[in-house]
């Protein structure tokens, strides 16, 4: 089995040297297209053993992801920016787990790698998982000029791959990828996957008032069984949260409702549910008063489901950010014996507005 790395670049000196020496033994060969850089990208790449190409840049992350995997002859191509850093893991494992995975489905399916992505938040840095399709097999292309995405229906299965990508804390891809964006969305007006990654760099910008019309339309048009449906809807939710304002508040609580079926056993969803009815209840507190118990009820669901890093979502909603609400909750309340507790569970896990809350409270 040859598994390659296959990667597009472009000035990512800073990034590139310790992206690849997390990967380089988890691959035979690296195979790298330069679009245009002007920094020393090439010469750290091949000083680290890769075969460099040059392509002409044309607009089209597709057409430069396929023309990278067109020079590689690997039975299976690793696709990574230079931003994403490999956590620990061993050829054998990774071996192993495409040997089962082949086993039933042959060369017809993907590995999904879980993305761990840093972001400034509130002062402090916040991190979220996505799980990307990047282990490709043999023949395998991209499909799309911006935010592309393999072009097949092939399976999806997890892979024993994660990755730390802190690109978002050093630059914002925002203001580049809107142009692209912009064209995508003009010249396929129908496609859902464009309006949720149009409304997603627009909140990502914090332009939540812009982004609120994309996700209207990309709500109204995604396709139930679409695999980035249920990441669409929670950045939805969290944007109408945002916001804020009642009509705001009124459609997310429609929301809610409606996808409680589909999404209630994810924690990302059960923690939007208790910001709901606490943004509910600060909005309306007589009015809405008797909601209170949702709020408790929602967190302990939150940790009662746990952590699921591999669906996507914010981390956290499944432990130290869930125990947190619920000691505001029970400190708000009143019930500061049970405020302590769950601080000291948030605590426990580094977040610091926990620590902050116990240190005010008298707890330590």
């Amino acid at each position: 089995m040859k598994i390659n790395l296959v990667m597009i670049v472009k000035n990512e000196e800073r990034y590139l040297e310790r992206c690849l020496k997390k990967a380089v033994s988890l691959v035979d060969d690296i195979v790298i297209a330069d679009t245009g850089s002007e920094d020393d990208t090439k010469e750290i790449a091949r000083s680290m053993g890769a075969k460099v190409w040059d392509y002409r840049w044309n607009d089209d992350f597709a057409d430069a992801r396929n023309f990278a995997l067109e020079h590689s002859d690997g039975d299976w191509n690793l696709v990574l920016d230079a931003d994403e850093v490999l956590q620990p893991c061993n050829r054998h494992t990774l071996e192993q787990a495409v040997c089962r995975i082949s086993m039933e489905h042959g060369q017809r399916w993907l590995g999904v790698l879980t993305r761990y992505d840093s972001y400034h938040e509130n002062g402090g840095t916040g991190v979220s998982t996505s799980p990307l399709p990047r282990l490709l097999p043999k023949g395998m292309r991209y499909a799309g000029m911006i935010h592309e995405q393999p072009d097949t229906d092939f399976p999806l299965f997890t892979i024993p791959l994660a990755a730390d990508h802190d690109g978002y804390l050093y630059q914002d891809k925002g203001e580049r990828n809107l142009p692209y964006l912009e064209k995508a969305v003009w010249q396929h007006p129908e496609d859902a996957y464009y309006k949720f990654q149009m409304a997603a760099t627009l909140r990502n910008m914090k332009r939540l008032e812009d982004s609120l019309s994309w996700f209207q339309a990309f709500y109204e048009t995604v396709p139930d069984q679409a695999g980035y449906r249920a990441e669409g809807v929670l950045l939805y939710l969290y944007t109408l949260l945002d916001i804020s304002r009642l009509s705001a508040l009124a459609e997310a609580g429609v929301i809610l409702e409606r996808e409680e079926p589909v999404l209630r056993k994810r924690a990302d969803f059960c923690f939007l549910r208790g910001l709901f009815y606490m943004k509910l209840i600060l909005a309306d507190t007589e009015g809405n008063i008797g909601l209170l118990p949702e709020i408790e009820a929602s967190y302990k669901e939150c940790l009662g489901i746990g952590e699921q890093p591999e669906l996507g979502g914010v981390v956290g909603t499944g432990s130290f950010r869930a125990a947190y609400n619920l000691g505001l909750w029970y400190e708000v309340s009143g019930q500061l014996s049970e405020a302590g507790l769950y601080y000291r569970q948030s605590a426990a896990a580094g977040f610091e507005p926990a620590g902050e809350r116990l240190k005010l409270l008298g707890f330590e």
